[in-house]
């Protein structure tokens, strides 16, 4: 299950540098790119179709077999957690050097300005951001250099995005099923 992988990591002693609402967000946000990245996925739902996170999660060792050598050279036993706790820590070092004013301002701007009123017309990875970033508790600190207006605005807008159903948003064409697994365990 989803939830138990993401639990998992937090679970087994990876500690971050953030809280631990952020420290999952971006492990939510990892999982997310690798899945747009066609890395991993969801496991067929079958005849009987099961939630989106009573589903179990693939990873596609072809497309990471990059990775395969240091699987090879530490020995480890358990493969997906080596790779997601790596992951983990890689994504958490970059962050230090990422220019976040930068990502902070397209989040602004896909809410305000660039506002599509459709979440399959917008950016998957930025649409994965806000809501991410708002489970994470980290959104309202984006829009407060906003005015007044714009805050109200961009709020507004979020909040029509978290009530959307991750189930029924998965099923949508050209929709990432992981994504909206994602989605759905950060937000349930």
């Amino acid at each position: 299950c989803l939830t138990l992988k993401c639990d998992g990591l937090l679970a087994n002693g990876y500690t971050s540098f953030w809280n631990d609402c952020i420290s999952s967000g971006l492990r939510g946000c990892m999982l997310v790119e690798l899945a747009l990245r066609g890395r991993v996925q969801l496991e067929a739902c079958g005849v009987r179709r099961k939630s989106l996170l009573a589903r179990k999660l693939e990873v596609s060792w072809t497309a990471t077999h990059r990775y395969l050598f240091v699987f090879a050279r530490y020995n480890c036993q358990n493969k997906e957690e080596f790779l997601f706790s790596h992951l983990a820590i890689y994504i958490e070092l970059a962050h230090f050097f990422y220019p976040l004013q930068r990502l902070v301002k397209k989040v602004q701007d896909s809410v305000l300005e660039k506002w599509v009123n459709d979440p399959h017309r917008m950016d998957k990875r930025v649409l994965s951001l806000i809501l991410l970033a708002h489970s994470s508790d980290v959104l309202e600190n984006a829009f407060a250099p906003l005015q007044d207006e714009q805050y109200d605005l961009g709020m507004k807008r979020v909040h029509t995005l978290l009530e959307l159903e991750p189930e029924k948003e998965s099923t949508k064409p050209n929709a990432n099923e992981l994504m909206w697994a994602v989605v759905a365990a950060f937000t349930k």
